[in-house]
C-alpha cells in the first residue's frame, strides 16, 4: 500500500477510509487488494468498496456473468433466421464459424495495438496494459451483425442463381460475381466512416474505430471472398444438407425474397 488514511465518520453511522494502492488501478495486485478488503469479516457491520479497481471488477464480473446467454442468444438467433432463408443447417453453421475466425482475428490485432502498445506513436495514445473491458462485447455485436449482414447479400445471390437451375459450382461464381463489387465497396466506406474514430484522444473510441474498421475490411476482403466461396465450392450439394423433419419445416415457413 501507498497509504491507508485515518477512517473518517460520516452521517448515519457510516465511516470512511481511503486506501491508496501503490500499483495501476488494472493491475492484478491492485485487484487482489480490493478483493482482499471485501473478503474482511463484515460483522457486525458492512464494508463496502468503491473507486476505480471496484468498479472494474464489478464491471468484469458482471460482463463474464451475462455473456454466456448473450452469445447463446446471438447465435441461436442467428443460426434460426439463415436457416429459415436457406432451408440448410450447414450454411448457419458455416456463418457463425466464419464470424468467430473474423472476431478472432480483431481480437488479436486489437490486442497488438492497444493492450502491447505497438502502434502508440502513430496512434497517439497510452497503452494500458489491457484492452477496454466492454470492448469485446461492443465488437462482438456490431461485427457479427455487419459480417452477417454482408453474408445474406452473398447467399443471397447464390440461392437465387441455384434455385434457377445452376450447378452448386455456378451459383457460388455467379453469386460471388454479382455481390462482391457491392459488399467490397460498402465495407470500404462503412471502414472509412468508423475508421475516422482513431483521430479521437480517447482510447476507447480509437479501440472501437479501428477494431470496427478491420472486423468489416477482414470480413469483406478475406472471408467473404475467398473463404466463404471456397468453403461452399468443397462442400458443393452438402451447403444445402438438413435433416428431413427440418426441410419440411422449412417448406411450411422458409423465408424467400419472393
Amino acid at each position: 500500500m501507498a497509504a491507508v488514511e485515518q477512517p473518517q465518520r460520516l452521517a448515519g453511522g457510516v465511516a470512511e477510509m481511503n486506501v491508496i494502492s501503490r500499483w495501476d488501478p488494472l493491475s492484478h495486485r491492485s485487484q487482489d487488494v480490493v478483493n482482499a478488503i471485501r473478503d474482511l469479516p463484515r460483522e457486525p457491520g458492512d464494508v463496502q468498496v468503491t473507486g476505480f479497481t471496484a468498479h472494474f471488477i464489478d464491471t468484469q464480473s458482471s460482463l463474464v456473468a451475462h455473456l454466456p446467454a448473450a452469445l447463446a442468444i446471438v447465435a441461436a438467433s442467428t443460426f434460426v433466421v439463415l436457416f429459415l432463408f436457406t432451408g440448410s443447417v450447414v450454411l448457419p453453421l458455416k456463418a457463425l464459424l466464419m464470424n468467430v475466425l473474423t472476431l478472432s482475428a480483431v481480437f488479436g490485432i486489437l490486442v497488438l495495438i492497444f493492450q502491447d502498445g505497438r502502434l502508440e506513436g502513430l496512434l497517439g495514445y497510452t497503452s494500458q496494459g489491457a484492452i477496454e473491458q466492454t470492448m469485446p462485447l461492443l465488437l462482438f455485436a456490431v461485427a457479427f451483425g455487419l459480417s452477417t449482414d454482408y453474408g445474406v447479400f452473398l447467399l443471397s445471390r447464390i440461392k437465387e442463381a441455384r434455385d434457377g437451375g445452376a450447378s452448386d459450382s455456378e451459383a457460388v461464381a455467379i453469386g460471388l460475381e454479382r455481390t462482391g463489387r457491392i459488399v467490397t465497396a460498402a465495407a470500404l466506406l462503412f471502414a472509412v466512416a468508423i475508421g475516422a474514430f482513431v483521430t479521437s484522444e480517447i482510447v476507447f473510441i480509437k479501440e472501437n474505430g479501428v477494431g470496427t474498421a478491420l472486423a468489416v475490411l477482414i470480413d469483406a476482403s478475406i472471408v467473404r471472398a475467398l473463404l466463404v466461396p471456397s468453403l461452399m465450392e468443397l462442400l458443393g450439394k452438402w451447403n444445402w444438407w438438413a435433416p428431413r423433419p427440418l426441410r419440411r419445416l422449412y417448406a411450411r415457413i422458409g423465408l424467400s425474397e419472393a
